[in-house]
């Protein structure tokens, strides 16, 4: 299972993303609360998911230059 052909993150950290995509999506199509708490909960989604994107990526490059 990856999110496309370079693989940024490893499995665990894939599984917790979709379950954060998961919790997001119930949230937003099945719960009733007020449009502003579903966009509060999806901007937090987005920056998580955005910052743990940018952390692997940032790590990864850092390996890769120790190794070089």
């Amino acid at each position: 299972m990856s999110f496309g052909n370079n693989q940024v993150f490893s499995g665990v950290q894939q599984a917790l993303i979709l379950a954060l995509m998961l919790v997001f999506f119930f949230a937003l199509f099945y719960v009733e609360m007020d449009i502003i708490y579903k966009i509060e909960i999806a901007a937090i989604v987005f920056t998580i998911i955005f910052l743990a994107t940018l952390a692997a990526t940032l790590m990864r490059q850092q390996r890769e230059l120790k190794q070089a």
